[in-house]
């Protein structure tokens, strides 16, 4: 007779001994098996994992957290919102941690409160997770300056500068700031004399850092460095933010810190009766699913979200499960640029370009301040 319950078997848990008699090996070899340690065949694992499928056999995790000290969950502090970037780290860390063993602990922030952060890690350390990832990608000082929260798990940053301490910090998604460069240098061999800028709300760090590797690029080849435009990532601000580009007779490359302003941007322009690219080349950032279908076809800066998750994830765990060894190196990111018909080279111009000169504020933003010194994120 069949013991079990995920297949149709009694109402009694299948346990561990269970799979044992099923599979005909030890419980201690099922429990090397489940706890991924070596020196079990291959042949051994497929029937043990076998076994556990038919009898819907799933681990005591709880039990095991008893007796081992450790959960074996992560918990994953982010900003709660629909917006393209968070959402799709947040997928890529749920898709990495999916075969690990780990569970997920989710708790997401409000854009806003500056105690957002410090009460959602209390509340993940609360539920007693083995690490921390923390995906906020909005700057929230206080009036008191940053507070740096004190962790005694290990924490993985994606993207963002860290003000944590904790027996181990790591980070992940560092680059964004060469993704803008690779952006603003294909405008520029393009031959454009210069590139404009629409960024997101400054407040973000990976706004700020795409801004300083469009600036650093143009300050780097000689260029100008025209006013920056500032939208909050949606198309309506993009278009808003077009419409006044458009008006610009000298504008001929703009480079948008996200594709959906790069569209709203767009149909401004065409609006305004200046072609993309005959006119202006328009060029996005995170290669949205619908890039490739707009008109024209978008060319945009891919983010590698997975590639950020899994290789932050693969760290943090050994973090956890090696406290005592080093740290595993980290990697850049890899640079893409995916191109499409939204750029070209400029229309035909007999003006030379001018030396550089300072930046304005930013053109319809909120921000006057100065840049913060802020890591690079590839959170948005």
């Amino acid at each position: 007779m069949t013991r079990g319950t995920g297949r149709g078997g009694s109402s009694a848990a299948p346990r561990s001994v269970d799979v044992a008699r099923l599979a005909g090996v030890s419980q201690k070899t099922v429990s090397r098996v489940f706890n991924d340690e070596q020196y079990v065949s291959a042949d051994v694992r497929r029937r043990v994992l076998e076994a556990a499928e038919t009898l819907g056999y799933r681990r005591n995790n709880a039990a095991r957290a008893l007796a081992s000290g450790r959960t074996r969950s992560i918990g994953v502090v982010t900003l709660g919102t629909a917006l393209y970037g968070p959402a799709s780290l947040l997928m890529g860390v749920e898709r990495a941690v999916r075969d690990t063993g780990y569970a997920l602990r989710v708790v997401n922030t409000v854009e806003g409160d500056p105690a957002g952060i410090a009460g959602a890690v209390d509340s993940l350390l609360d539920q007693g997770v083995d690490g921390i990832v923390i995906s906020e990608p909005i700057d929230e000082q206080t009036d008191d300056g940053e507070v740096t929260l004190r962790v005694d798990v290990p924490v993985l940053v994606l993207g963002a500068p860290s003000s944590v301490e904790a027996p181990m910090v790591l980070s992940a998604g560092d680059g964004a700031d060469q993704m803008a460069r690779a952006a603003t240098e294909h405008l520029l061999a393009l031959g454009h004399v210069t590139v404009h800028h629409l960024a997101g709300p400054l407040r973000w760090y990976a706004a700020r850092d795409r801004l300083e590797g469009w600036r650093r690029t143009l300050t780097a080849h000689g260029r100008d460095v025209p006013q920056v435009a500032e939208g909050d990532w949606s198309a309506a601000s993009g278009y808003a933010a077009g419409r006044e580009l458009a008006a610009d007779g000298d504008v001929t490359a703009v480079f948008a810190a996200n594709d959906d302003m790069a569209i709203g941007l767009i149909r401004a322009l065409t609006e305004a009766g200046r072609r993309v690219p005959e006119d202006v080349s328009v060029i996005g950032f995170d290669d949205v699913p619908v890039a490739a279908y707009v008109t024209p076809p978008l060319t945009t800066v891919p983010q590698p979200f997975d590639a950020v998750a899994q290789e932050g994830l693969k760290r943090l765990l050994h973090a956890i499960e090696n406290p005592d060894a080093e740290p595993l190196p980290a990697s850049d990111p890899p640079v893409d640029l995916v191109v499409r018909t939204s750029t070209a080279p400029p229309p035909h111009r007999t003006t030379p370009a001018r030396g550089r000169r300072p930046a304005s504020r930013p053109r319809g933003g909120t921000s006057t301040e100065p840049l913060p010194n802020g890591g690079p994120s590839t959170q948005h």
